[in-house]
């Protein structure tokens, strides 16, 4: 039997803290991924759930984007996505009854855990302007709310439209094509908060904004570097990939400010040996400063440089272009300055050059640790610069892998889900439905915040996600988003952005990845792209949560039809229909999916192209791929201060809380903690146990106060601490981002440590 939801908040100011584990998974993770699979569906759900998950015939998992191998497992799927799964999948239902209890400003008082704890949404429901709740409404009522307000705005360009990871290829490409005919490129992204900064420094230097291996070349690789990510828990099924990589012959050097569980040892629950003692995967671990991987790269490219013959002249000669320019600044590479912005010592980076000068073929792998820096975009660069060197990318076994999150994050993007669009693309979508779109740039996250925040925005929709407990500076957040006429959010589940809203507010009920999706020419797939460019579908196989809820692909359609009326060019009728007949202009307009409906017929799905891996050729500016020579940078970090990064839990995906453990890390019952080197401790008058206000630095002079944390004492890199988000992204400022990207610098934030009143 499925569990009931919590009546009240638990109490998450007294956490209890263990020391920290020292390998991931195993025994342990199947009976957590069980227990909490059964709270939400019950028994029989549960093993009709778990075992389509990720199967060739089944749904994608609804998590992360980490890729199928070819030969899948019976229970292909990780704890985290059993989370995952369990939450979409649950018994648990809001109803209207719901709503009729509980205010908005009561909502607004409770935890994101105990929102998403309630069950999944059943009926479209709305908040009227001036009243206190949500109330029932009808579908076509609703699509006449957003049409009337859309219509009162003075340009499209007062409409943002969001989009979050989840979205399927053919609702993605539906929504961008929505807003482009409405009449604007206002299409922020999660990608804008996440891997914006991967996208940016791979477009620039060999021509394609996406990672150049498969899986199968993690597999061949002599050795993988992996820095600022957490697989253990944020994409636990590449831990698989490091093992099999591992029995192949390859190292890997974990490159994170803290030691993680799963770079340790990985118990693989489905073999004999990773019920006991499972396998040790880091050969070096590199604890490193925050931001100081720039500085990293930089010496160990100055190191390569400086030895005879490790340089691959042929591929560098024939394949690149800048390279004399970023030799002159990798050879004035100051030691003591690397030191500094590392913290590592000269002896373990000598370590990891021989380790790269043994290797032929290097795969280097990163997340968030490195892409919510200022210098985010040349810290990127540079290592492309090191896998320049000695010919690492277009290499089986060789190349970039930016390890995306949300499970279609990145198909979104290449579906057309950006406010600075291409020419080629926006010229691709005026031939094929025979309209103009428009041409000037959108707006991204941070700059729909703050058109928000100003009154030039108006309208916010969004299709999925939780963008205030996602975005930055929560009360600028908050506040702007309270600014709107009108906030919608096309949703599976509650979370906080339901309830803080704008004059009015809609909540729209959608089917999830798990449930079946009848339309008028029957049942329907969908498609998702992974992390490394496989495109497949995913088939439903539960019986809707309500008879009330629409696809995402039907709520565009239906909203479109309303909203542009008969004037439009776009045949929105045939497209709720019949989604192959979406994928057949997908087909016509976006480069690497002709024939799509027949590629996609294969179980397996198909692999897009990528120049630089499949033909090394690089499609940039320059015809090669770009050295880049950008000076070195590293967050300062004033006397009695740290720098903070903002991480998740285990028992967390994005901003979804599934509970109040992060038993890797020894945390347990709590997520206010804040983990501070007991040196750095011991130095702050820190002890273990106290309770502390987090208090954000920035150039602004604006105080940003997160209160109440727990100190733990943690061996975290020194001068470096560490809290779980979203609480924390009250802490980073808003107009504190990436250059180039934009991305909000979320892993560098300093901080001084008050005592709380709390204590």
């Amino acid at each position: 039997m499925a569990s009931k939801p919590p009546k009240g908040d638990p109490v998450q100011d007294a956490p209890k803290v263990a020391e920290p584990k020292h390998s991931a998974a195993g025994l342990t993770a199947i009976g957590h991924s069980l227990r909490m699979a059964h709270q939400q569906m019950g028994v029989k759900r549960t093993a009709l759930t778990l075992l389509s998950v990720n199967q060739k015939n089944g749904f994608d998992c609804p998590g992360c984007a980490w890729p199928d191998p070819e030969h899948r497992h019976t229970a292909e799927f990780c704890e985290n996505g059993a989370k995952a799964v369990a939450e979409e999948a649950t018994l648990r239902r809001v109803t209207p009854e719901f709503f009729a209890e509980h205010t908005v400003a009561d909502l607004a008082g409770r935890s994101g855990y105990w929102l998403g704890q309630q069950g999944r949404l059943t009926h479209p429901v709305y908040l009227p302007e001036g009243g206190d709740r949500y109330e029932p409404v009808t579908w076509e009522r609703a699509f006449d709310i957003v049409a009337e307000e859309i219509g009162a705005l003075g340009s499209p360009d007062e409409a943002v439209f969001y989009t979050s990871g989840r979205t399927s290829n053919e609702a993605a490409f539906l929504y961008q094509l929505f807003a482009r005919e409405l009449g604007t490129n206002n299409l922020p992204d999660c990608s804008n908060m996440c891997h914006e900064s991967s996208g940016s420094a791979l477009s620039e230097t060999i021509g394609v904004g996406k990672g150049s291996v498969l899986l199968e070349d993690l597999y061949r690789s002599d050795l993988i570097i992996v820095a600022g990510q957490n697989p253990g828990t944020n994409h636990p099924r590449m831990l698989s990939a490091l093992e099999k990589a591992k029995a192949n012959g390859a190292r890997i050097i974990s490159v994170n400010p803290l030691p993680e569980a799963g770079l340790e040892r990985f118990k693989n629950p489905q073999t004999p040996k990773g019920l006991t003692t499972g396998a040790a995967l880091t050969d070096l671990f590199l604890q490193i400063r925050l931001g100081g991987d720039q500085a990293l790269f930089r010496i160990l490219n100055k190191l390569i440089l400086d030895t005879p013959g490790a340089v691959d002249e042929d591929f560098v000669r024939e394949h690149t272009h800048g390279y004399e320019e970023f030799a002159e600044a990798a050879r004035a590479a100051d030691w003591d300055a690397t030191l500094t912005a590392t913290g590592l010592t000269r002896e373990d980076i000598e370590k990891c050059l021989r380790m790269v000068l043994a290797s032929k073929r290097v795969i280097v792998c990163w997340a968030m640790g490195l892409t919510q820096h200022k210098h985010s975009v040349p810290m990127i660069r540079e290592i492309v610069n090191f896998l320049l060197l000695r010919g690492n990318i277009g290499r089986p076994g060789a190349g970039v892998c930016p390890v995306r999150g949300h499970s279609n994050v990145q198909g979104d993007r290449t579906m057309g889900i950006f406010e600075r669009p291409s020419e080629e693309f926006l010229d691709a979508l005026e031939k094929e439905f025979g309209f103009s779109p428009p041409r000037e740039h959108g707006y991204d996250v941070v700059r729909a915040i703050r058109a928000l925040r100003d009154g030039r925005a108006k309208v916010f929709f969004a299709m999925g996600g939780n963008f205030v407990s996602a975005s930055p500076d929560t009360e600028v957040t908050e506040a702007a988003m309270r600014r709107a006429r009108l906030t919608v959010h096309v949703s599976t589940k509650l979370n906080r952005s339901h309830a803080v809203t704008g004059a009015r507010a809609l909540i729209l009920p959608t089917l999830g990845r798990t449930e079946r999706d009848l339309q008028g020419s029957g049942e329907q797939f969908v498609t998702v792209e992974d992390s490394m460019g496989m495109v497949h579908a995913s088939r439903g196989r539960l019986e809707p949560a309500s008879g009330q809820l629409l696809s995402e692909p039907a709520i565009v359609c239906r909203l479109a039809r309303r909203v542009l009326g008969s004037g439009s060019k776009v045949p929105w009728e045939e497209f709720e229909k019949d989604y192959a007949t979406i994928r057949d202009r997908i087909a016509r307009v976006i480069p690497g999916f002709e024939d799509f409906n027949a590629r996609v017929a294969n179980p397996s799905g198909f692999t897009l192209p990528h120049a630089p891996r499949d033909e090394r050729r690089f499609p940039t500016a320059t015809g090669k791929a770009n050295f880049t020579a950008a000076p070195v940078e590293y967050p300062e970090l004033p006397k009695g201060r740290l720098l903070l990064q903002t991480l998740r839990s285990h028992d967390q995906y994005n901003t979804t809380i599934y509970g109040l453990d992060d038993r890797y890390r020894g945390i347990t019952n709590g997520r206010r903690v804040v983990l501070v080197n007991p040196e750095d401790a011991r130095e702050l008058r820190l002890a273990d146990g106290s309770y502390v206000d987090l208090v954000g630095e920035w150039k602004d002079g604006v105080e940003r106060r997160a209160p109440g944390f727990r100190v733990v004492h943690y061996p975290t890199a020194r001068g470096c601490a560490a809290a779980y988000y979203p609480e924390t992204n009250v802490l980073v400022p808003l107009d504190a981002t990436a250059d180039t990207s934009n991305t909000p610098a979320s892993k560098s934030v300093v901080v001084r440590l008050e005592q709380s009143t709390t204590d």
